[in-house]
């Protein structure tokens, strides 16, 4: 894992990471105050947002992650480079376990920017977070 700060990133990692900021503004999230955005980039260059959408069952919420990926495939993207996560948290959150599994699905080696309002920078890829994990494979190749 590489800590940075969104300056020392790329011009369109920049870009992507004041996308995932400025949609964490946009996040329904009255119970836990947890405010998440994400915007993920196909392979395309193209980027599709998302923000989280608590509900009071929490059950029924859905996390920022699962709502761009969502987004992205419901417009027929199906390959991803990477994605910015944006929490409040120092060091930035991690992703939840099923967002690392609804993302894997689509890009086992995802590059993972995790940020924050202050500018702090987490780097990480998809595949070493989630180790060992149950993919297409395992069902389509199966005898």
């Amino acid at each position: 894992m590489t800590i940075t700060r969104i300056e020392d990133l790329d011009a369109p990692g920049q870009a992507l990471c004041h996308t995932a900021l400025a949609m964490r503004a946009r996040a329904y999230a009255p119970y836990s105050r947890f405010l998440v955005g994400a915007a993920l980039e196909a392979d395309s260059g193209e980027v599709f947002t998302g923000c989280n959408v608590e509900n009071v069952t929490y059950g029924l919420t859905r996390c920022a992650e699962q709502v761009a990926v969502t987004k992205a495939v419901s417009e027929g993207a199906r390959h991803f480079r990477r994605i910015a996560i944006a929490t409040d948290m120092d060091p930035p959150a991690m992703p939840c376990g099923l967002c690392r599994q609804c993302m894997i699905e689509f890009a086992r080696d995802l590059e993972i920017i995790l940020v924050n309002p202050a500018g702090g920078v987490r780097i990480d890829h998809l595949a070493r977070l989630l180790p060992g994990a149950f993919l297409p494979t395992d069902l389509l190749d199966r005898p």
